[in-house]
């Protein structure tokens, strides 16, 4: 018995040796990347794109960022399009040639082509559609009849359309809420904002902030403003947990109107700062994100207005995701009878969406 356990193992053991030597006959070779200061990088040539190569190596579980700019030599042994300051557009592998430059084998040219490195301005890059579009509609609902009556209501909608130049923004909140025959809440605000796109960060904003609160007294608040954004982190500035996350911040001028059911009516010329972090995690199974706008005097700056919503989604199956949020609103100066502090607690199902495409 111990002579066949013992004759069991070798004959696992050998085809597990085997094993290995076909899996290490049939991997492709490794992608080879030399650097400027003479280093050596192997592994597989992902994409360079806006002057940055990817790469992935067997030596760290996250992909590696290099500048294109300090390249001087590459090896790709998988196909993969390169595309050239001429605009032409090469499907093959490549070896390294000398004095800089890069020699590419394609079946479109049955051959090579020998191109300097810095002629070539992208490697594979992903490829996304002329206008993105992202966001989420959530809503919440519970009534009770019988001994208790009441119904509660809310609506949340995020939306964001993107181009190369322009970003089209929509935030608005609907909630309802009454006891019996009794009004208990009902608050509606809406932002609508157009983003002009000066340089890749850089961009110009023009913005419409309404709301209405029957418990403020507050027929409408109005605000718009205008003023310089920037796009402080963008999705691919890193990576880990962290690759996916988006960050602007944004400051101008703003005309601020508010028409009251009782309190005298009053505007004033206000600053608006304001600042969105969005941080989807783990493939998007769980989404945080914070938005606010700020809205001070530039007459009086112990006049305040602030509304801000911070939350997290959480995707349930496919689009379909559950939400918690709260929502805070500051009015430094409220109307006679009204505080300062309005907070709103909102669970709530629905569903998100993004046309960004992904590898």
């Amino acid at each position: 018995m111990t002579r066949f356990r013992s004759l069991l193992l070798l004959l696992g053991m050998l085809i597990s040796g085997v094993a290995s030597v076909h899996a290490a006959e049939d991997a492709p070779p490794l992608d080879v990347v030399t650097l400027k200061n003479g280093s050596t990088i192997y592994g597989e040539v992902v994409e360079m794109a806006g002057g940055i190569l990817v790469m992935k190596t067997p030596v760290s579980p996250d992909p590696i960022k290099v500048k294109w700019a300090e390249v001087s030599a590459l090896a790709v042994n998988h196909p993969i399009p390169f595309h050239l300051k001429e605009g032409t557009v090469l499907v093959g592998t490549a070896t390294a040639g000398s004095d800089g430059n890069l020699n590419i084998q394609s079946e479109q040219l049955k051959g090579s082509l020998t191109v300097p490195v810095d002629s070539i301005t992208a490697v594979n890059p992903l490829i996304q559609p002329p206008v993105i579009y992202a966001g989420s509609f959530t809503a919440g609902y519970s009534q009770a009849t019988g001994n208790s009556s009441f119904r509660n209501g809310s609506a949340l909608l995020d939306f964001v359309a993107r181009s190369e130049q322009l970003r089209l923004s929509i935030n608005g909140r609907y909630v309802y809420a009454d006891t019996g025959d009794t009004l208990t809440a009902r608050n509606a605000r809406g932002t609508i904002k157009l983003d002009f796109f000066i340089s890749k960060r850089l961009y110009w904003f023009a913005s419409a902030y309404v709301e209405s609160d029957r418990f403020q007294d507050l027929k409408m608040r109005t605000a718009l403003a205008t003023g310089p954004g920037y796009q402080f982190i963008e999705r691919g500035d890193y990576t880990g947990i962290f690759k996916d996350m988006t960050f602007y911040g944004e400051a101008g001028v703003s005309y601020f109107n508010e028409d009251f059911r009782e309190a005298a009516d009053q505007s004033s010329t206000r600053a608006r700062i304001s600042m969105k972090l969005n941080w989807p995690l783990f493939d998007d199974r769980i989404t945080l994100y914070h938005y606010d706008e700020i809205f001070p005097s530039l007459e009086n700056a112990s006049n305040i207005y602030l509304t801000m919503d911070n939350g997290m989604r959480f995707k349930i199956w496919e689009g379909f995701v559950a939400g918690i949020q709260v929502t805070t609103r500051y009015n430094s100066k409220p109307a006679a009878g009204t505080t300062d502090t309005d907070n709103l607690y909102l669970l709530t199902l629905g569903y998100s969406f993004d046309t960004t495409r992904k590898r």
